[in-house]
């Protein structure tokens, strides 16, 4: 039995998961070829990912292809009330409601685990992180799962490290489809729609203070340099700084960065990035926020310990009055997921590619079944080009295509 907020907000739901539809033209095709054989047929799949109207249409998808489908979200503020009582009427059991406490929001969690899905699919690593924690026998089941975040890959690779997996997980996050579109483009335009919108301030002319220059870093950084604001990138990867002093953006620690931002965006899936050491140097009235995908990344314990005075001063920004000072740092969606926890997330067409990949390699792990060791797997590049050659066919694109006598050159087989 589902667990959401209230089933009336169902035909509002089903409105925005019938748009998301219709600009995810890679996942009609992939239903449109699979959705007849029922590849899926006896398998469950348990989700854990941000409950709204893409991550709706990715269940739909696995469901037209005979699994049955549970789901929860994987941040409590990225879930949509009415996407969640929509998504529990098309026969999707769902268990997700919008600012869930932790502990509501672990229950959901396990309420999707109680039904001993065979595959799970995971944001971030939360669901993921229950079952390792479980004993060997309550997890035989699972034949494998699915990735697609950073932060998510990040905490695999840690578990990897200290023991072997309890089985197969596909590495999504790191699948060209994925990261140079999601990431950059996705991350890109979603924090920028999130922050404009949320602020209605203009981003001309201001200085945006970007922590972290991976692929979500760069996008954000293209994005508001394309507004026209001064970038400037904190990072602790030389190798990362030098790529972004080379595209022209200035490059400091945040120390210094600290004194002359008027937003602050960090992207970089560790924690402490922004702490009290860098509130005081702070313009008055600054801004921050993060698309990292935990809420870590700005040290709010820090902050309202060094505040006179924390209050609402808007729909999702929070301001902290500092004791010392009387400047004001302002906070957008308590440092949690700006782009969802704010906003409506990525485009369809970004998130089109992400799902094409989640739900074919869901295939390629049943198809695998019993020949693939427990350890982390990227997907593999036979899936990476499928998805990319039907997201060319859906836009409308053409390539070309090596000759017999290139190929051979190359040195390449048939």
């Amino acid at each position: 039995m589902s667990t959401i907020k209230d089933y009336s907000l169902a035909e509002h739901g089903i409105t925005k998961i019938l748009w998301a539809n219709d600009h995810m033209d890679a996942l009609r095709e992939i239903e449109r070829q699979f959705g007849p054989t029922k590849p899926l047929e006896g398998y469950s799949v348990g989700m854990s990912i941000h409950m709204e109207a893409k991550t709706a249409r990715l269940a739909l998808l696995l469901k037209e292809m005979g699994a049955r489908v549970y789901a929860t979200g994987c941040n409590p503020l990225s879930t949509q009330d009415d996407v969640a009582a929509g998504l529990a009427t098309m026969g999707v059991e769902v268990f997700a409601v919008h600012g869930a406490s932790p502990e509501e929001y672990n229950q959901h969690l396990l309420s999707v685990l109680s039904y001993k899905p065979d595959l799970i699919i995971d944001d971030g690593g939360d669901l993921f992180n229950i079952i390792y924690n479980l004993p060997r026998e309550e997890r035989w089941h699972i034949i494998g799962g699915c990735e697609e975040t950073t932060t998510g890959i990040t905490r695999l690779k840690a578990c990897e490290k200290l023991s072997s997996l309890p089985f197969p997980m596909v590495n999504i996050n790191d699948a060209n489809c994925k990261h140079l579109y999601d990431n950059v483009y996705g991350t890109g335009q979603s924090t920028i729609n999130a922050i404009m919108n949320t602020t209605n301030n203009v981003i001309a002319s201001k200085t945006v203070v970007v922590a972290g220059y991976g692929y979500c870093g760069r996008g954000i950084a293209k994005r508001m340099h394309g507004m026209g604001a001064r970038i400037i990138i904190t990072e602790i990867d030389p190798v990362k700084a030098i790529e972004a002093k080379l595209e022209g953006y200035e490059v400091m620690p945040m120390t210094d960065a600290a004194r002359i931002g008027d937003f602050f965006v960090t992207a970089t899936g560790c924690k402490d990035v922004i702490t009290e050491k860098h509130f005081p140097l702070m313009k008055h009235n600054a801004i921050l926020c993060n698309s990292g995908h935990f809420d870590v990344e700005i040290n709010l314990d820090d902050l309202a310990k060094m505040s006179s005075d924390i209050y609402t001063r808007r729909d999702n920004i929070v301001g902290y009055k500092l004791t010392e000072s009387g400047k004001v740092i302002n906070v957008l969606a308590e440092g949690r997921l700006v782009n969802l926890a704010a906003g409506n997330g990525h485009p369809a067409e970004i998130m089109d590619t992400s799902f094409a990949l989640q739900a074919l390699s869901l295939l390629y792990l049943v198809e695998h079944q019993g020949k693939l060791e427990a350890k982390l797997y990227n997907v593999p590049n036979s899936i990476d080009q499928m998805v990319a050659r039907l997201k060319l066919r859906t836009m409308g694109v053409t390539i070309d295509h090596l000759t017999d006598d290139q190929r051979a050159y190359l040195g390449m087989s048939d």
